[in-house]
């Protein structure tokens, strides 16, 4: 049965002016709304795969079931003989629906836990102020390096959402590139991805009425990117001051997290915001994943 639409978003309130509390300062702070586009609903419907045509082809498949499964458990052999071919890990097809599948919620957290993510091992908090709809792949969502290394493998879609820390002291943009590669292709992809991208900084998402109101293109300060092996996605982060601030030299998180940095960026710990949001981030799809294809298989 084909599923039912969600029922309009009821309207929100105008948010009232939103004024940053100094860094450090965190004794009653409450987060700012999100931005109106923000929804707790799926990012897109999930399709519906089936049609008339389905059901006459399963009944050939029924018919030719045993030279299809014969053909199956052959092709599951040559695959295992093949030397250097990493198996598909679990929940690495599943990932590959998450942007249309997923709640938003699931995909970004309205609160998302980064203990030990701050500098000198302290823990942070981000809250969700924007999230953005799902977009295709272009220079509008995607660094100029980062598509070209994805589009060959089938770039899929991009999402895309803003976070601020606890003290509302910088914003940061995460976004989720999924992709059409198999395990191979994207374990290539991730061997030093960074590195190979160089001063690839993705682009920031900004939030009229929000704390994220100011965060452009000058405002990005630290960011990072990572390609993890057991998932067809690409994680990005890019971080920056809340208060507009510009940067004349954005610094990739490894940089910005050096020992003996001394400049504002490293100071403002802007390189781990950027780093740690990423890996909780990627820790969070991988589970989610991973839960996906346990279901499946248990139906």
């Amino acid at each position: 049965m084909p599923p039912q639409a969600a029922p309009p978003a009821p309207a929100r309130p105008a948010p009232a002016a939103f004024v940053p509390a100094p860094y450090g300062r965190t004794t009653g702070y409450a987060p700012p709304p999100e931005a109106p586009v923000e929804t707790t609903t799926r990012l897109r419907p999930v399709r519906d795969r089936r049609s008339a045509g389905r059901t006459a082809a399963a009944a050939a498949c029924a018919v030719l079931g045993f030279g299809l499964i014969g053909g199956a458990l052959a092709g599951v052999w040559l695959a295992a003989s093949e030397p250097g071919k990493p198996a598909e890990p679990v929940g690495y097809a599943e990932a590959r629906e998450l942007w249309h599948n997923a709640p938003v919620d699931a995909l970004f957290p309205q609160t998302l836990p980064g203990p030990g993510a701050g500098p000198g091992a302290a823990d942070r908090t981000w809250t969700r102020i924007v999230v953005a709809p799902d977009a295709p792949c272009s220079p509008a969502v995607l660094a100029k390096g980062l598509l070209t290394a994805v589009e060959p493998l089938g770039c899929e879609r991009v999402l895309r959402a803003t976070y601020t820390d606890a003290t509302a002291s910088s914003v940061i943009t995460v976004g989720l590139v999924f992709t059409r590669a198999d395990a191979t292709a994207q374990r290539t992809l991730g061997e030093g991805l960074a590195a190979r991208l160089g001063q690839d900084v993705p682009p920031a998402l900004s939030g009229p009425s929000t704390v994220a109101a100011r965060f452009g293109d000058r405002q990005r300060a630290s960011w990072w990117t990572s390609a993890p092996a057991d998932l067809p996605v690409v994680v990005t982060a890019v971080s920056g001051f809340a208060d507009g601030r510009a940067v004349d030299a954005p610094q990739p998180a490894d940089k910005a997290t050096a020992k003996g940095r001394t400049d504002a960026v490293a100071q403002s710990g802007l390189g781990h915001e950027a780093k740690g949001i990423t890996e909780r981030l990627e820790r969070l799809l991988r589970t989610t994943a991973t839960t996906a294809a346990k279901e499946k298989e248990a139906r």
